[in-house]
């Protein structure tokens, strides 16, 4: 079954729509979906490497639009939309002490979030709740979201050929540690926070 939606997936990446796709999932990741950007941006970018960079930038730009929606939620109506999000992702044991560690070290925490498989919205969320800086959110999540999403194109760019072949012959091996690093990082969020 991942066999054929990575296929379809690919098919549709190189689609006219896929880009509309890709802006959405990115905004939604930064704020409240649980799905990352990369299950688009990395097969667009295997079946165009040539508009890599291209998928890179609105990855960036919607994740960053995204984490201002994540930042409001947590601001303005966070016990209203916040605290069921929380509870919905298991987060709201830890949501206290982690805020205050964004409170005290935000640009740091705002940065790892952003750069690292770690769901960013709890991030977001958060900073919103305990009145982060806005320049601060957005510095962060620029160099956080830019720089995850643009090593990505990079290497997709320089290696999507070579790329498409390792993932064809390596497909399960490969879905089995995305898998893990996804659940990883709500792992982390839940347990080490």
């Amino acid at each position: 079954m991942l066999r054929r939606l990575y296929d379809w997936t690919l098919a549709k990446a190189a689609g006219p729509g896929a880009i509309k796709w890709l802006a959405f999932i990115s905004f939604a990741d930064s704020s409240f979906f649980p799905i990352p950007p990369d299950v688009m941006q990395i097969p667009m970018s295997i079946a165009r490497p040539e508009k890599s960079f291209r998928y890179a930038a609105v990855s960036t730009v919607a994740s960053v639009c995204g984490a201002l929606l994540g930042y409001a939620i947590g601001a303005l109506l966070f016990k209203t939309i916040g605290v069921p999000l929380l509870q919905l992702y298991g987060y709201e044991d830890r949501f206290v002490a982690f805020a205050a560690n964004i409170k005290a070290h935000g640009f740091w925490w705002m940065l790892a979030f952003a750069f690292l498989p770690i769901p960013y919205k709890v991030a977001t969320i958060a900073a919103g709740s305990v009145g982060l800086g806005l320049p601060v959110l957005i510095a962060a999540s620029i160099l956080g979201r830019g720089g995850r999403f643009f090593l990505v194109a990079l290497v997709l760019r320089r290696y999507g050929d070579a790329a498409q072949v390792i993932i064809d012959k390596y497909f399960h091996q490969l879905a089995l540690v995305a898998t893990g690093l996804f659940v990883g990082g709500f792992v982390i969020v839940r347990y080490a926070l």
